[in-house]
């Protein structure tokens, strides 16, 4: 897999798993957290494969397959039984496989807590005797009181598992809060060695010192005009970008709009098929498709090496969560840009975000490039046009969606 040599987040948490202790390991996006708990795990499970051997939790799908893509390159040479426990998959598999007894399960909270509540005991007895438990982005597992709070379906979830004193709970974040931090301090049975805590290159939530980031004052008028004609300079044409949005129906228009403008892009949102967000992002690894339009769901752990611009065509109301977003780009010491889309009401959000992060961005520029000429002269009639047809397109993939639910339309019409 060409790892040479352990990086810092792995050369600290290893050891210390292996020992048997607790772990709490904060690292910035992109340092290698999954081989820091992944390789331990599959180290403990070869000296004694028995059962359901570790549980890992993670929120959302693609991060649960790319973990469990990652375990099972890792465990090659070795025999894993391993199992995927997301939302767009069929229960009814999913259950026979958990009743199979895996060695690993990789499951997002809502899923696993579906199948605690439904699927039986026969089902889920054996996750009773689970030796490892990892909440890999546990900043976002034990948030609470957010809208969408995954919270209840974790607790849920570590209610069959056997408790705290009796397995060994590994905790992975780029995010060091501190409700996380606190939890070293929680009471420790005689027999458990104190909680290990391991923060690396977490100074004020640190960026990666490789990314330039950058801000684009706009019109929010035409915020639209403005994308297209940025995505068509030089310096950026050649680029594999990821767009993104605050909102679903804003990632859904643009892929439309960007698309309609002959731009090679595919989209990830929640509102997509399971099959469908695999495919997209598979097609934009492969780069079959230059731009990605996603929501913050392909904001965390994503490992896609490729990717030289993040943009934000809508700032995030949590600086965090821009963090995160960034992080898609300039990974393992590889450079990256981001621009940020800074309209007339957004400068209080960009203040935030650069005291987050302790760095101030600079105003982006392109030599020979006059953004707003170009937009003017170029893109305000073109732009107006396919704008129309997107928005056409979309309601009428609506109609024909409703007619569908209400079996009006059948889904293979005869010629």
């Amino acid at each position: 897999m060409a790892i040479k040599r352990p990086t810092a987040i792995q050369k600290g948490c290893i050891p210390e798993i292996l020992k048997g202790r607790d772990c709490i390991g904060g690292s910035r996006t992109g340092s290698g957290k999954t081989v820091a708990f992944a390789v331990p795990i599959l180290q403990k499970w070869a000296e004694d494969p028995c059962g359901v051997f570790g549980l890992v939790l993670t929120p959302t799908r693609e991060l649960a397959l790319q973990i469990y893509e990652q375990f099972k390159a890792i465990s090659s040479p070795q025999s894993l039984k391993a199992v995927l426990i997301t939302g767009g998959s069929d229960m009814r598999q999913q259950a026979t496989a958990l009743a199979q007894r895996p060695h690993l399960v990789i499951a997002t909270p809502g899923r696993l807590a579906d199948h605690i509540r439904t699927s039986g005991e026969d089902t889920i007895c054996a996750l009773r005797r689970v030796k490892m438990v990892v909440l890999d982005e546990a900043d976002r597992l034990l948030a609470s009181g957010s809208v969408g709070s995954m919270l209840p379906d974790v607790e849920e979830c570590l209610s069959v598992v056997p408790p705290p004193a009796k397995r060994q709970t590994l905790l992975f974040t780029a995010t060091m809060t501190p409700e996380i931090r606190a939890l070293k301090e929680l009471p420790r049975t005689p027999e458990k060695p104190p909680v290990f805590l391991c923060e690396v290159d977490l100074q004020a939530l640190a960026i990666p010192a490789s990314l330039n980031q950058m801000y684009l004052q706009i019109q929010v008028t035409h915020r639209e005009h403005y994308l297209h004609m940025f995505l068509l300079t030089d310096h950026n044409l050649p680029k594999s970008i990821i767009i993104f949005c605050n909102r679903i129906s804003t990632a859904d228009y643009l892929t439309h709009l960007l698309r309609l403008l002959e731009h090679r892009v595919t989209a990830l949102h929640s509102k997509l098929p399971q099959r469908q967000r695999i495919d997209n992002l598979g097609r934009f690894r492969a780069s079959a498709a230059r731009i990605l339009v996603a929501t913050d769901v392909a904001a965390r752990g994503l490992d896609i090496p490729e990717v030289d611009l993040v943009i934000n065509y809508d700032i995030p109301r949590n600086p965090d969560d821009y963090i995160h977003r960034v992080g898609r780009t300039a990974r393992a010491g590889r450079k990256g840009e981001s621009v940020t889309f800074v309209g007339q009401r957004d400068v209080e959000l960009v203040h935030a975000i650069e005291a987050r992060v302790g760095r101030q961005m600079e105003a982006w520029e392109e030599e020979g490039v006059n953004l707003e000429t170009r937009v003017i002269r170029e893109a305000l009639k073109l732009v107006g046009e396919k704008t129309r047809e997107a928005r056409l397109e979309i309601e009428e993939g609506r109609e024909v969606g409703g007619k569908r639910k209400r079996g009006m339309v059948k889904l293979r019409p005869n010629k």
